[in-house]
């Protein structure tokens, strides 16, 4: 999720968490990571919670359910393991610190002979495919920029990073470092943007409907990307293969 304003994922997370092992296969291991501001440190904070755990049944998932954080940017991930044991260090989404920001990786998919030469600060804890192309993305970051980039210059770099490593297989990821939420899709990826007027929606993977006027003001704008539609009654965009997306505010920043 990136939004305008500070926002619960209290009812996008409740549908997602069921996705870890009961309405879909995902259930080796989740996690979500908040970023969160106060009036001197804007986005800079970070709530990380992972478990080994399938998401449907951890005892941390249902507590988050029904905890409001809040927060403009959001990236949750419930895994199914293909490179790497089912392990605590393998859950993602991973967390790293650059330029003096926290910086927050998630990825569905599966790379194959992706080995990169790593020599800088960046190492994995784990050995998932997964761990490796975030260390290498921070790393190449780190390299090509002398100081402290705009999301526009982290963009552009990002989009000549990004097919190198996407040719090594599925590489469907979401990238925040608190200031925007990046997003690229391999084979499946999917969004909407919420804002003003706001409507009924109705979960996919639970039998509950929210109406979404009692919970937003006309200021309130967020943007929520996911590999499946959370939702049967909004439009949701496919995002095409190789495409690469960087939401900012809530909105889609072209």
């Amino acid at each position: 999720m990136n939004s305008h304003l500070p926002a619960s994922l209290t009812l996008s997370f409740t549908g997602f968490s069921q996705r870890g092992g009961c309405t879909d296969h995902h259930a080796d291991g989740w996690g979500i990571a908040f970023f969160e501001s106060d009036d001197t440190t804007p986005g800079k904070g970070v709530r990380h919670f992972v478990d080994k755990e399938s998401a449907a049944t951890s005892p941390i998932a249902q507590m988050l359910r029904s905890y409001p954080i809040k927060s403009h940017n959001v990236v949750a991930h419930v895994r199914k393991a293909t490179v790497g044991e089912v392990r605590l260090e393998n859950s993602h989404p991973f967390v790293r610190e650059l330029w003096g920001r926290y910086w927050v990786f998630a990825h569905n998919g599966d790379l194959k002979d992706f080995s990169p030469m790593l020599h800088g600060a960046f190492k994995p804890v784990g050995n998932t495919d997964s761990e490796l192309a975030f260390c290498w993305l921070l790393q190449e970051l780190n390299k090509s920029h002398s100081g402290v980039p705009s999301v526009e210059e982290l963009t552009r770099t990002l989009r000549e990073l990004v097919p190198r490593i996407a040719k090594y297989g599925t590489f469907n990821f979401l990238l925040s470092n608190g200031q925007a939420l990046w997003a690229h899709a391999s084979t499946k990826l999917h969004y909407v943007l919420r804002q003003h007027p706001f409507t009924q929606v109705q979960l996919k993977d639970e039998d509950l409907s929210v109406d979404l006027a009692e919970l937003n003001g006309p200021e309130d704008r967020l943007a929520i990307v996911v590999t499946e539609p959370l939702t049967t009654n909004e439009d949701w965009v496919a995002m095409e293969p190789g495409e690469f997306k960087v939401f900012v505010d809530g909105s889609l920043l072209v």
